[in-house]
């Protein structure tokens, strides 16, 4: 017979052993554990520059310069005749636009004047020794969706949804992407491509000439479209490096069906314009319901 003392021991034995313990022998906690959380990352140097740098209104016809604040601005009391504020984006992006070696930077900023619009600019700011300085700017539209900013081989690409001509101010539903390059301290956007309600891209591609190509009295365009355009006809407008319309005309797409992609191959006559300016040449497509831009690329070339 087992007596008491021998019947306790066992117990105690078997307690012991069915303790649970961690792989190195001590005892797991019950208590749970937090995960580490990776300590937050500051933004980089040039965007605090940017949300803090001297900013130049450009909704306004006359000139003035504010100073933003954390990527603000806020001047007047809202709803009166003088009151402004500027916001900043979260859509910044730094790269070289004039293929010095230096990197600009380009933001997409926001303006109200105390109404529903909300104006929102693309800007440049140019590093001068090393500070960001206001530059130039271009509208994007009044309260637009913004999705991707960017800089790459010397354009700024911008992807947006605009409004289109029947939207109500609210509620823009055309989305388009467009480059910009900086020339001459001013942005000039190079190519705009709109898509369908079925995300169909509505783009011009122009494959010959190149850019820098010198020309004489004309020059061959040779070139492709995603859709074809209305009676399979686009515009051309020639511009000297100031914007300054030289020209203007059409020229002829040939497609299989409607809507179908197609191609162009024809001759534009320059005209009279002086040996060794540039000219930009734009291939456009017009809405023929209301004028507006669906797509557009372009050239720039010099005059021998």
């Amino acid at each position: 017979m087992v007596s008491r003392h021998t019947l306790i021991f066992f117990l105690i034995f078997f307690l012991i052993g069915c303790s649970p313990v961690s792989p190195t022998g001590t005892a797991v906690s019950s208590t749970p554990t937090t995960p580490p959380t990776d300590a937050p990352t500051s933004a980089p140097d040039y965007v605090a520059q940017i949300r803090n740098a001297q900013y130049q209104l450009s909704l306004l016809d006359s000139l003035r310069v504010v100073q933003l604040a954390d990527g603000k601005f806020e001047d007047g009391a809202p709803g009166s005749a003088d009151y402004v504020s500027v916001t900043v984006t979260d859509f910044i992006a730094r790269g070289d636009l004039t293929r010095d070696g230096v990197e600009e930077v380009a933001a997409l900023i926001a303006e109200n004047y105390g109404g529903t619009g909300v104006f929102v600019f693309l800007v440049v700011f140019a590093n001068v020794d090393g500070e960001f300085t206001y530059q130039t700017a271009a509208l994007v539209d009044d309260r637009p969706a913004l999705n991707a900013l960017s800089i790459e081989g010397g354009e700024i690409f911008l992807d947006a949804v605009t409004h289109d001509s029947e939207d109500p101010f609210c509620c823009p539903t055309l989305r388009n992407t467009r480059h910009y390059r900086l020339i001459n301290g001013q942005l000039d956007m190079t190519d705009y491509t709109t898509f369908t309600p079925d995300e169909r891209p509505r783009t011009i591609t122009i494959e010959s000439p190149v850019n820098g190509t010198e020309v004489f009295s004309s020059v061959q365009i040779r070139g492709a479209v995603a859709i074809a355009p209305f009676e399979n006809t686009l515009a051309y407008r020639i511009y000297d490096v100031g914007g300054v319309e030289l020209s203007a005309g059409s020229l002829m797409v040939t497609a299989p069906d409607l809507g179908a992609p197609g191609t162009f191959n024809e001759t534009i006559l320059i005209g009279n314009i002086l040996s060794g300016v540039t000219i930009r040449i734009e291939i456009q497509d017009i809405s023929a319901k209301d004028g507006s831009l669906l797509a557009m690329d372009s050239v720039e070339l010099v005059v021998k």
